[in-house]
């Protein structure tokens, strides 16, 4: 069965930087497009970064210049480096498969940036 751990998330102040884990069991990770997407109160969930299975990247223009996604395929785990991070970037954060999902979500992990 699938499951989604995600960790890293915290309190940070403005300018600061978090280093999030996503490790996935269930799945023959390698294969996959991996995204982290993430979630504010009151919105909808957004794609934040993605990662192919040949470590092609890309992010959404928000956070372009700032969060830097990598993978290491013999964890079976994805990482979201976030530097300068910025009030708006408060959101809980989630990672799966993109397009789409595996059919379920982790837990996700809590990331809130305020001084």
């Amino acid at each position: 069965q699938v499951q989604l751990v995600e960790s890293g998330g915290g309190l940070v102040q403005p300018g600061g930087s978090l280093r999030l884990s996503c490790t996935t069991s269930g799945i023959i990770f390698s294969i996959y497009t991996m995204g982290w997407y993430r979630q504010a109160p009151g919105n909808e969930r957004e794609l934040v970064a993605t990662i192919t299975s040949r470590h092609n990247t890309n992010y959404a223009d928000s956070v372009k210049g700032r969060f830097t996604i990598s993978r290491d395929n013999a964890k079976k785990t994805v990482y979201l480096q976030m530097d300068n991070l910025k009030p708006e970037d408060t959101a809980v954060y989630y990672c799966n498969k993109q397009p789409g999902s595996f059919g379920v979500w982790g837990q996700g992990t809590q990331v809130t940036v305020s001084s």
